[in-house]
């Protein structure tokens, strides 16, 4: 087992990846993969519900399906997948808190075509005013589909306490139904003007092509692309810290109960070592065998436990779940939290436990590049929330991690700290349990 951990890391350090920075400040980033003779196009940008104001929430994503539209070169959907089927490509785009990324796949003799497609999108939009209309229920209908379920209701509940209510546009990718519907032209021209600028992009290029003719390509087309305002100058604010333990109940009609207990955690740009510690406790805590899934799962508590945290740059958060029965809620929520109380102890976890995560996390690094398409979408959300030097540095600082580094990390987001505590369950089951949001707020010790 300690033998592998330092060859994986060999391979992190080894990755084929290149990149450089077009004076535009467009960073231009290749993977060079010769297995098959396809390439990937894609653009990341830094974008997403993080930049979201209330009067925009839901528009980074509403953009997202804008791309693959109308521009000065292709003058309407019709025309545009009429062009995708010419090149023989796949398309497809995704929209997460802090990263909007888009891309095509296609042979590698198309791979100019294929780039001036890509740029005749990305920097002459035409955001028509039929296809907004059209493309509006489409949004919305994603919208229809999240609601229905019980899960995203909780979600949004537990959310709206844990980012408060006036931040929650800068967490909420799927944004607000009534925003959506009435967006404007004018609105995303300035999503545009705003984000969509070279220095705020990467274009990544991944498979059958070399560094040297990638960089060329993208300094031929994308080259007088004009560098904007940086969209940053002004800092995204911070959200508000949580200043006191809350909880919510959400009725919906389930069958069992589920508990989560949601903290404010690390974020990359202020505290980028705990976020390692987060990851490595993560995997710990999901073995059948660590001691968290013994109390809560094996004990017959819970039919399922788990822990994690998601990076970001800005506060990402840590989340605690747990799915039981009714009649148990309140005995599995009791255990949950005397578990979470002993993350402080190093010794909550043993030396071969944290080996093991490592050794996993180390392999699980590699698996992500056996398809580059795959891993191309991978780099954009590590590119725009930790930057490429994270990504590339993430095993040998994750093999750093410590038991004094992980209790550290629990120390200073978890113990004692506010946190928001969600229910889901049945009318009918709260009823029977009597079961108020004070209930589920734990008694301070005297």
């Amino acid at each position: 087992m300690l033998a592998l951990l330092p060859l994986s890391a060999a391979a992190q350090a080894d990755l084929p990846i290149h990149d450089t920075t077009l004076p535009n400040g467009l960073h231009v980033i290749v993977v060079e993969n010769h297995t098959v003779p396809l390439v990937t196009i894609e653009f990341a940008v830094r974008n997403g519900a993080f930049t979201q104001t209330p009067e925009f929430e839901g528009l980074a994503h509403l953009y997202e399906h804008m791309f693959f539209k109308a521009n000065k070169t292709i003058p309407s959907q019709e025309k545009y997948l009429q062009r995708i089927r010419q090149l023989g490509a796949q398309m497809d785009g995704s929209t997460s808190e802090e990263c909007v990324n888009y891309y095509i796949t296609l042979g590698i003799d198309n791979i100019e075509p294929g780039m001036q497609f890509m740029e005749d999108a990305i920097r002459y939009p035409l955001f028509l005013a039929d296809e907004l209309v059209r493309e509006r229920p489409v949004v919305t209908g994603e919208f229809d589909r999240a609601e229905s379920n019980p899960y995203f209701q909780l979600n949004r509940a537990t959310g709206m306490v844990l980012w408060t209510p006036q931040y929650y546009s800068r967490k909420n990718t799927i944004g607000d139904r009534k925003i959506i519907l009435s967006t404007t032209q004018a609105k995303m021209q300035a999503i545009q003007t705003m984000y969509y600028v070279p220095n705020n992009t990467a274009l990544i290029l991944a498979g059958d092509i070399t560094p040297t003719r990638g960089f060329k390509l993208a300094a031929d087309i994308f080259g007088d692309w004009p560098k904007g305002e940086d969209p940053f100058a002004k800092p995204i604010p911070e959200p508000p810290p949580l200043t006191r333990t809350q909880a919510v109940i959400v009725e919906q009609p389930v069958n069992g109960a589920t508990l989560t207990l949601s903290w404010q955690g690390p974020g990359i740009t202020r505290d980028p070592a705990s976020t390692y510690a987060a990851d490595v406790l993560a995997s710990i805590l999901s073995k059948p065998t660590s001691a968290f899934q013994k109390r809560l799962v094996q004990s017959g508590l819970t039919v399922g436990a788990e822990m994690g945290y998601y990076t970001l740059a800005h506060v990402g958060p840590i989340s605690a779940s747990i799915q039981t029965t009714p009649d148990k809620f309140l005995a599995a929520e009791t255990a949950l939290l005397e578990e979470i109380g002993r993350l402080t102890d190093p010794n909550y976890i043993t030396g071969e436990e944290l080996l093991s995560a490592q050794k996993e996390l180390s392999i699980r690094a590699l698996y992500q590049r056996e398809q580059v398409s795959a891993w191309t979408h991978a780099l954009s959300f590590w590119w725009a929330v930790a930057g490429l030097n994270y990504y590339r540095d993430y095993v040998p600082n994750m093999q750093k991690v410590t038991r004094e580094d992980i209790a550290k990390f629990a120390k200073t987001y978890i113990q004692g700290k506010p946190f928001v505590v969600g229910a889901m369950m049945s009318p009918a089951d709260r009823k029977k349990l009597s079961l108020t949001t004070s209930m589920l707020i734990p008694k301070e010790k005297p």
